[in-house]
């Protein structure tokens, strides 16, 4: 049998790619092993309720299935959707979403297919073990590993940037192989399904899709790709990177008559910002001043990543690291890793003129808030070590190959060594995570064990929102509940809280406590929870109302 000269380099590149895909799998398996010890090191521990966004996350994916009001209205519109379906198979089951555990298996799923796409991503452009200092930095990052065992959405982001960047870069390859009608096409509408996951998982991923559609119409400038497959998939492609936004915008205004609620809404950022900054207080650092954001979203990132005095050589060599591949892999479309560097001037615009502030205990105000959005370049951390080594093997294998073999052994100790010292000194998002919970940790509790002593079947008027945890601790069904989330029953029931339901909890100035100071016949005050630092809950008995348990009729 004969074979023409096209056919044979074609099966080549399917061999390389069914060899490389089987390399990925080995590097996914090794980092679910990582993964699962993580998770049952945090959750022997009790780490997996610390982060207050991570049990808000739990709390808003549990009520869309057990709520008064159950179904996708619950969803909220601040949150973006993905990540709290995923969580849907997870939380319904009590026990998981009690201890935190549901939180853990969707990020642990993004946390292999982030550190496997890491080295899937490198190994375009260099060889396997130089690519393994990639996912070795990645996947090793203490921050990384605590957040892969919580409901944090960080995790799931890393691997959609990472797994867009590798589909793109292999649809530009297509094209310039004259693959336009064969995988060209196949690839960038992949790339469009991560995309469009991006976009409903962060609002960084609005800004990472629109530097991706750049990178893809580059692709298409060409005279005749028009007309090709890959023409029309482009086309889909971006149809797909406009609806996936315009459709959460519909979303809320439906929801909440206001396509912008999550920019301009009683639950934005903006709005926390207003409510939580006291009259005449100076803004945080990096308010309206670029320069001085980026400089904080850098020094998170640098220190959830390396001790603070390898911190600034960290970046130097990164940014060397990209800036060289580029040059040296041009032809190879090694620019495409400049996409991992878009948290930068995302999160330097966010805390600049998004009310987004990043606190980090070495500048002021010397505490500890989103400092997990640095997180977010550890995927160019990683790429560009990978490729500044792949340069310096090159570099040394000139002049001494004997010294060659022995310098990717080396980095990778480094690399390893750099982990120990971070995990030791504990990861500054860990960090932020106990420092941050302790007063509602004890609050919570101590909510918790006043709701367990309520008769099981009695129905419970509360703001939960501010306090998800304690339900969550107490393991009260959301559905006995009249809480912000019930559009219907919560404004009448704030108008006459004995009628709404057999106890009413009233927060220090929350919606309840207002209406139960407006109208309080009917209400008998039963217990108070009070914690340092934390408002007291109030806990009243109606006596208009009979329920299960030792409610009387008045």
């Amino acid at each position: 049998m004969r074979f023409s000269a096209n056919s044979r380099t074609l099966t080549e590149a399917e061999t390389d790619r069914l060899g490389l895909r089987s390399e990925t799998f080995v590097v996914a398996w090794a980092a679910l092993l990582v993964s699962l010890f993580a998770v049952s090191f945090s959750y022997s521990r009790g780490l997996l309720l610390l982060c207050g966004d991570a049990v808000a996350h739990l709390h808003i994916a549990r009520r869309l299935i057990d709520s008064a009001n159950p179904g996708l209205a619950q969803l909220g519109s601040v949150w973006l959707p993905l990540p709290h379906l995923l969580l849907l198979p997870f939380v319904a089951r009590m026990e998981w979403w009690q201890s935190g555990l549901a939180g853990a298996f969707p990020s642990m799923g993004a946390y292999v297919f982030a550190t496997a796409g890491i080295y899937r991503l490198a190994r375009l452009w260099i060889a396997p073990k130089p690519a393994l200092i990639a996912a070795v930095f990645l996947g090793l990052n203490p921050g990384l590993l605590y957040l892969q065992t919580t409901a944090m959405n960080e995790p799931l982001f890393l691997a959609e940037m990472i797994w867009a960047a590798i589909l793109l870069v292999e649809y530009r390859r297509a094209l310039d192989a004259g693959e336009e009608d064969q995988r060209a096409g196949k690839l960038l509408i992949s790339a469009g399904l991560v995309l469009v996951a991006a976009v409903y998982t962060r609002y960084d991923g609005w800004i990472f899709a629109c530097f991706a559609w750049l990178f893809a119409l580059g692709g298409m400038l060409r005279g005749g790709r028009w007309k090709s497959k890959a023409g029309g998939a482009f086309v889909l492609f971006t149809a797909m990177l406009v609806a996936a936004p315009l459709l959460w915008m519909g979303y809320c205004a439906r929801q909440f008559g206001d396509p912008l609620d999550f920019m301009r809404g009683p639950y934005s950022a903006k709005a926390i910002d207003a409510r939580t900054t006291a009259p005449g207080s100076p803004h945080y650092p990096g308010w309206h001043s670029m320069r001085v954001a980026a400089l904080y979203f850098l020094k998170a990132a640098e220190l959830g990543a390396t001790p603070l005095r390898f911190a600034n050589l960290l970046l130097v060599l990164s940014v060397a690291g990209s800036v060289a591949a580029t040059i040296r892999w041009r032809r190879q479309r090694a620019w495409a890793a400049l996409l991992l560097w878009v948290p930068l001037p995302f999160y330097a615009y966010s805390v600049a003129y998004g009310s987004v502030p990043i606190f980090i205990p070495l500048w002021w105000p010397h505490s500890w808030y989103n400092t997990r959005y640095g997180m977010e370049m550890l995927p160019a951390f990683a790429l560009s070590l990978a490729l500044l080594t792949a340069i310096a093997v090159e570099w040394i294998a000139r002049r001494k190959p004997a010294l060659s073999v022995w310098f990717v052994g080396a980095v990778a100790l480094l690399v390893v060594a750099d982990s120990v010292v971070v995990m030791r000194a504990r990861p500054i998002v860990l960090d932020e995570a106990i420092a941050n919970s302790r007063t509602r940790i004890a609050f919570e509790t101590g909510y918790a064990k006043a709701l367990e002593i309520l008769p099981p079947k009695s129905t419970i008027l509360a703001y939960i929102s501010e306090h998800p945890g304690a339900y969550q601790r107490a393991g009260v069904a959301l559905k006995r509940t009249i809480n912000e989330s019930d559009y219907y029953q919560w404004q009448p029931a704030l108008k006459d809280p004995a009628k709404a339901a057999d106890f009413v909890v009233a927060t220090d100035n929350d919606p309840v406590a207002q209406a139960v100071a407006a109208q309080p016949q009917g209400l008998t005050l039963i217990n108070i929870v009070c914690s340092t630092g934390q408002p007291c809950a109030r806990f009243y008995r109606s006596e208009r109302r009979t329920a299960s348990g030792s409610i009387t009729q008045k």
